[in-house]
């Protein structure tokens, strides 16, 4: 009996690190062109940005809605309960 069926062929050109290409293919995220990848950024900080007033806007209410009142103190607002 010889042993060459139990030994491990090295991977090929396409088959790289024991991925088939079409496996290779489904895994990859590929962005062609750079006005895709400035729009996708510009979104991404639009939408940190819309998050953060958003949540700063949810603490002004809170603090409108437990009878607080916001004060600008350096830059930072605090509620100040009355």
């Amino acid at each position: 009996m010889t042993e060459h069926n139990n030994t491990r062929q090295p991977p090929t050109h396409d088959d790289k690190d024991g991925l088939s290409a079409d496996q290779m293919r489904a895994q990859q995220v590929s962005i062609k062109s750079w006005a895709q990848k400035i729009l996708v950024i510009l979104l991404c900080v639009a939408s940190f940005y819309a998050g953060w007033k958003a949540h700063e806007s949810n603490l002004v209410n809170h603090c409108f809605a437990s009878g607080g009142q916001m004060v600008e103190q350096g830059g930072t607002l605090m509620c100040r309960m009355n």
